[in-house]
């Protein structure tokens, strides 16, 4: 290498970013158009830029950040740790890994009650596939068109978004099935609810029917970057039953909609529903340190007690990432912030859907705690989205793009993907931080409702 490599502290932002470009790969895009912002704090509902200017993290940053940032108790919690025992192997048991196993007992669905720990979501799922066949002795896994599951080769091999699609034919040849997803704004199956019977989710019982070994369902309770999909009430019932029937597994993928974030400790709870595996990550440690788990029933844990537990890596259930995990769930318990969720969801809720009357753009409001997507479309009619999946894959720049890109200069952050935002500040966010919030997205909305 020709150039000169000097310390971080004595580079200058446009250093900074042009070594991250050169030697790193920005993930979900074209190479040449990734130019990161140089980030250098965060706290609280905001983060700071090298150039000194806070935004308020409308969307929690990748929807994880559920405490905010900078947590008092999370970071002191790392900190004992890393003094205490910073890594010990999987196969030794530890104060931490019997704290938060026990804590975990209050706060899942009932009936979750086996624990395995891993360091993200994805490889959380990848877990939860293998112990469904491994249990089943079957191999076909059904998932949803409209789903994100994970980046390695299973999990986007279950994913039904168009991130899979460059993938293929890897992620086809994994045993991975997708059904209709749910979307009573725009159902894939024509049908209109409450008149369907909830058409969506017979489709997926027909399929069981019609497969010869499938040994689990994967849903999102609330689907997540693909639009904060909520079912109606008869879905997740239905669904359960269906399985039941069958004698399929039913898979519960929480990495982005548990911890409160839909104004229940786990989206599951909304319906009252019990997954026989839930897989989560993200806000269990409010994203400070990286941690995934998959939970599974004790009928399934009973099974390898006498069967070979093939799976296991040098990281599960780490120390340091467990630790947090227990500072976290004890200030989401000290805050009351299940509760808060659905008190600031509400506000949230009448303060988004207050913009939907002044801009054209939108075609629907929908969210359940603090978990809300914005659907823009060219034709509220219609329901014409100004860009298609084929469209992200292509490279090219969606207009919810070009709105968000504007927040941004208003200081807000906001996550959009090909015709949506996702809206989902931190647990602990103010009233006045929403309306700061939804006032910049009004003023950048105009930028939708010109491209109409």
């Amino acid at each position: 290498m020709s150039e000169t490599v000097v310390s971080p502290e004595a580079m200058t932002t446009e250093e900074v970013v042009k070594w991250t470009k050169k030697l790193n790969y920005g993930t979900w895009k074209y190479q040449r158009s990734w130019n990161p912002m140089h980030i250098v704090d965060a706290e609280g509902c905001y983060f700071t830029d090298a150039n000194g200017k806070r935004y308020f993290d409308f969307s929690s940053q990748l929807m994880c950040s559920n405490l905010g940032h900078k947590n008092a108790a999370v970071i002191e919690a790392i900190a004992e740790q890393a003094r205490k025992l910073p890594y010990i192997m999987p196969g030794y048991a530890t104060d931490t890994r019997v704290e938060l196993s026990r804590l975990l007992l209050e706060v899942l669905p009932e009936g979750l009650n086996k624990f395995f720990f891993t360091t993200s979501g994805t490889e959380a799922n990848e877990a939860a596939f293998k112990i469904a066949r491994m249990y089943t002795g079957k191999a076909k896994i059904i998932a949803r068109y409209r789903s994100y599951h994970g980046s390695t080769m299973a999990s986007i091999g279950a994913t039904g978004d168009p991130r899979r699609w460059p993938l293929e034919p890897g992620g086809k040849g994994q045993g991975f099935l997708f059904a209709p997803e749910v979307n009573c704004y725009k159902c894939p199956i024509r049908h209109t609810y409450p008149g369907c019977g909830v058409a969506c989710a017979d489709y997926l019982e027909h399929m069981i029917a019609n497969e010869s070994d499938v040994a689990a369902v994967i849903v999102e309770p609330v689907v997540g970057t693909n639009g904060v999909l909520i079912p109606p009430k008869e879905y997740m019932p239905k669904l359960r039953e269906i399985c039941d029937r069958h004698g399929v597994l039913l898979i519960a993928d929480e990495v982005m909609s548990g911890w409160g974030r839909t104004g229940e400790w786990f989206a599951m709870d909304n319906w009252g529903v019990k997954p026989d595996i839930l897989v989560t990550a993200k806000g269990i440690t409010s994203a400070y340190v990286p941690l995934g788990l998959c939970a599974t029933t004790a009928k399934i844990a009973e099974y390898f007690e006498d069967h070979f537990f093939a799976h296991g890596h040098t990281y599960e259930a780490h120390p340091m990432t467990l630790a947090p995990a227990v500072a976290a769930i004890h200030e989401m318990q000290r805050l009351d912030l299940v509760a808060r969720s659905r008190e600031m969801g509400k506000y949230l809720g009448e303060r988004l859907r207050a913009l939907q009357p002044k801009h054209p753009s939108i075609g629907e409001v929908r969210g359940l705690g603090l978990f809300w997507a914005l659907e823009l479309v060219r034709d509220q009619a219609a329901k014409t989205p100004f860009n298609t999946m084929q469209d992200k894959v292509d490279g090219k720049v969606a207009v919810v793009e070009q709105v968000a890109a504007d927040m941004l200069k208003r200081g807000v952050s906001l996550q959009a993907w090909i015709s949506h935002f996702v809206v989902a500040p931190p647990l602990i966010v103010e009233k006045e931080e929403i309306d700061f919030g939804v006032e910049a997205l009004d003023q950048s909305l105009a930028i939708a409702d010109k491209a109409i």
